[in-house]
């Protein structure tokens, strides 16, 4: 817990680091100068569980929630895999997400199975690296596999500058035909449509019961900047605190600011954790 609030981090990036592109590792070192995330590391680039597992404590995190993506043409590899070493560690304190690419996996569902069978308990899409519509046709099987599951999913709805991205497709409004197809299909927008969507990601938000703002990337301090054009007091409401871990200054840190902002106590406890819990299933045990 962080001063005395339970305190979940939805977006955790903790791949093994051979496996990424050269601007992943130029993104880390840039927006996370001040988090000592080097150190979590051994001479190899893998991950050092005893280490992870540390940092979050100290840093409050109850929960983290470690992506998985597929992304060659922009981030790299980071298989599933890489971050089971993690979990398996402390499985309370982290928790796994699957990633599906429809230019890499055929049959798509059943990619996305397998990925569940080893613990994942949601599925994260990255549509602007992975150079795909959230609209695809040929997502369809994962959105059915993850209805009848009862798991949410998570789409980037954000710009970004690695190389080989594609930001046309990080509009929120792309998911407009998903949840017409799919209408008791959690979605969770990840960076909040960071860049030139935010009232799109507001308004799909405030809309509709099953949609969910995930703060990662996003500077705390600018949210009611970035959402002027609404309530923040009811928006903030439908927000999920995550970082983009490592690339961020750290996880207390961001928390606080959340906690600064002109917001009741119930609805920063909502933020830091108590929506996590009450969108991702995997995570009620938290409550117990």
């Amino acid at each position: 817990m962080l001063d005395g609030r339970l305190l979940v981090d939805a977006h955790v990036h903790a791949a093994r680091l051979p496996t990424l592109s050269p601007a992943w590792r130029r993104w880390a070192e840039e927006f996370g100068r001040a988090n000592p995330w080097p150190d979590l590391y051994d001479d190899d680039g893998t991950p050092i569980p005893e280490r992870f597992d540390a940092h979050f404590a100290a840093e409050g995190v109850d929960a983290a929630l470690l992506f998985s993506e597929y992304s060659p043409k922009a981030t790299g590899t980071q298989p599933i895999e890489d971050v089971l070493p993690l979990v398996k560690h402390n499985p309370r304190r982290f928790r796994a997400v699957a990633n599906v690419n429809p230019h890499l996996h055929y049959p798509i569902d059943a990619e996305l199975s397998r990925q569940l069978d080893l613990g994942a308990i949601a599925l994260k899409l990255h549509p602007v690296h992975g150079g795909f519509s959230p609209s695809d046709n040929a997502l369809y099987p994962a959105y059915h596999v993850c209805r009848e599951a009862g798991i949410p999913v998570i789409v980037h709805c954000g710009t970004s500058t690695f190389p080989g991205a594609s930001n046309k497709f990080a509009d929120p409004i792309l998911l407009d035909d998903v949840l017409r197809d799919f209408p008791d299909l959690t979605i969770v927008l990840a960076h909040g449509g960071r860049g030139w969507w935010y009232d799109a990601a507001a308004f799909l938000a405030l809309s509709r019961d099953n949609v969910w703002i995930e703060l990662s990337g996003l500077p705390p301090r600018r949210l009611p900047e970035y959402y002027a054009r609404h309530d923040l007091s009811r928006l903030a409401r439908k927000f999920i605190f995550g970082t983009d871990w490592p690339g961020m200054p750290g996880v207390a840190r961001n928390a606080r600011a959340i906690a600064a902002l002109n917001l009741d106590d119930e609805t920063i406890s909502l933020i830091h954790g108590r929506n996590a819990v009450n969108v991702y299933p995997a995570l009620r045990n938290l409550l117990a």
